[in-house]
């Protein structure tokens, strides 16, 4: 797979707003075989397609970039055939090898996180000045205007501004999709007759106190860009906070676990597992390497590498 195909698929990915991390050599030393400028995408699923080296620097790649995808964080890995040389410093991860056949690489991990997906129902000015509030803010601004439209599973939050228009379904579909944030832009008075609404429906008291309604920070608000303004600060101000991380609303809807590791038997090097890692099974154990040497002298003699 060429660099052009690696990069034809990112904005696939971002279409479909899967995370994934573009991981690109930066610096190789002889004789390694990858060359500055290679890449490859590791999705969520530890899948890698590209190339950035041999089979066990692209082992390496994987963990390391499922680590920075669950802390929504970019940074450089040093991958050396030394082995013990493991060390973490600020932005930069060096990881020894054993099983290069020498050289150094320097590959730059950058996760790509979707931006924060809103959902505004209504086409009246506040719907409006949402959505130019929110593009403003770099998230995924989307009018509604179909009650009965589906709410993707990442939705970050669903605000209806639709004056009275489709009110109590629209909020209802969202307490029940759990989505983190969910607002409703009224008066008081027409808040509480909302609330009564959906209580009617059966609407536990628990989900009709996560309806923000009147929506937004009580900021003063008059215009309907102050208005948009004051629900945005309040989205912000309620979304958990991810440690160092620029784009924390994004992370929140896409953060993914860290990644479980085992230990290649043969070179001691830490393997991420997953559905595409090499593995190989010794009686009733699943043994995992970093490649398929490590694999191969495995399995010529299991013994020598269990007690």
């Amino acid at each position: 797979m060429t660099r052009a195909d690696v990069l034809s698929q990112v904005a696939a990915l971002r279409t479909k707003r899967e995370p994934f991390v573009l991981a690109t050599v930066v610096r190789a030393e002889r004789p390694t075989s990858a060359k500055p400028g290679d890449c490859a995408l590791v999705l969520a699923d530890g899948t890698v397609d590209g190339f950035v080296g041999g089979a066990c620097a692209e082992s390496t790649v994987r963990l390391e970039s499922l680590r920075l995808l669950a802390a929504g964080e970019s940074g450089l890995l040093r991958i050396t055939p030394r082995a013990g040389s493991e060390t973490l410093e600020e932005g930069v991860r060096t990881v020894g090898n054993p099983c290069l056949s020498g050289g150094t690489l320097e590959i730059f991990l950058e996760p790509m996180i979707p931006p924060a997906l809103v959902l505004v129902h209504g086409e009246a000015p506040v719907a409006r000045a949402l959505v130019r509030v929110g593009t403003a803010l770099d998230w995924d601004v989307r009018t509604v205007t179909d009650p009965a439209a589906p709410i993707p599973v990442d939705t970050a939050a669903v605000v209806v501004a639709s004056h009275g228009r489709d009110e109590t379904p629209v909020l209802a579909a969202a307490l029940k999709a759990t989505v983190p944030y969910v607002a409703l832009v009224a008066s008081r008075r027409r808040a509480e007759g909302v609330r009564a609404e959906l209580a009617a429906l059966g609407v536990p008291q628990e989900d009709l106190d996560r309806v923000h309604a009147p929506a937004g920070l009580d900021i003063g608000a008059r215009t309907a860009p102050e208005i948009a303004l004051s629900v945005f600060a309040e989205i912000i101000g309620e979304r958990p906070r991810v440690t160092g991380h620029a784009c924390e609303a994004s992370h929140e809807h896409h953060a993914t676990a860290e990644p479980e590791v085992a230990i290649d038997p043969v070179c001691g090097m830490q393997v991420a597992i997953t559905p595409t890692a090499l593995s190989a099974q010794h009686t009733s154990e699943t043994v995992y390497f970093c490649g398929s040497g490590c694999r191969r002298a495995f399995l010529d003699d299991p013994g020598r590498f269990r007690s």
